[in-house]
């Protein structure tokens, strides 16, 4: 493991903030400076700021009820992020699958590395679930344009549509999680996306958690 990803895991920072603090010379490997990129042994004593750093034994993950206008990163730039709403002994953990600033629901939070990669690789294929709501009525001709499949920048993208409301309510059913991609699908047929929420992610499911709260999961 480097030491980066080392201090980001025992410590909650980024790993961006890890190197920085590694270049400043905060950090120590078995009393010596610690240089960035170097690689860290399990017999190896790590110190930040003089504190012995340990990585957690015990895998934690979280689901919270994101709520719009949080920034899913420690480093919000301005902006409120996710760790703003939970304790300080839960900073280490890392969001799966990141919801946008005008996105809400459900977010996992994780230290489960293996976990993480089951949620997010394509191979494993987990469905997600998100209400959306438009700006203007879905068209028939769009609507089997999108489950037919939308070209994008970064390919084509395809995702099933179940009407709620009305025709500018609609239930997605999809298996990928590209950057943006609902929004994007929607905007190249010309619609806006006023709002956005997930539900479910794999296995993991909203229910009635309220917003901005969140619970332990095993």
């Amino acid at each position: 493991m480097r030491i980066n990803q080392y201090i980001a895991t025992a410590s909650g920072i980024s790993r961006r903030a890890a190197d920085r603090a590694i270049i400043a010379g905060r950090v120590y490997i078995n009393d010596r400076v610690a240089t960035v990129g170097q690689l860290v042994e399990d017999s190896h004593v790590i110190k930040f700021d003089g504190e012995e750093l340990t990585l957690p034994h015990q895998t934690t993950t979280l689901i919270m009820n994101k709520p719009v206008g949080y920034v899913c990163s420690r480093e919000g730039q301005g902006s409120r992020t996710i760790y703003d709403l939970i304790p300080v002994e839960f900073y280490r953990l890392k969001s799966v699958g990141r919801l946008d600033k005008d996105s809400s629901g459900l977010l996992l939070l994780t230290d489960d590395g293996q976990l993480a990669n089951r949620l997010t690789h394509p191979g494993f294929a987990k469905q997600k679930i998100y209400t959306v709501t438009l700006n203007h009525p879905l068209k028939g001709d769009d609507h089997r344009k999108i489950e037919h499949g939308v070209t994008l920048e970064d390919g084509d993208s395809a995702f099933k549509l179940k009407k709620l409301n009305d025709d500018t309510s609609w239930e997605i059913t999809m298996h990928e999680g590209r950057n943006r991609q609902i929004r994007r699908t929607f905007a190249k047929l010309g619609y806006d996306t006023l709002a956005l929420k997930r539900l479910s992610f794999g296995d993991y499911f909203l229910n009635d958690l309220a917003v901005g709260s969140f619970k332990i999961v095993d």
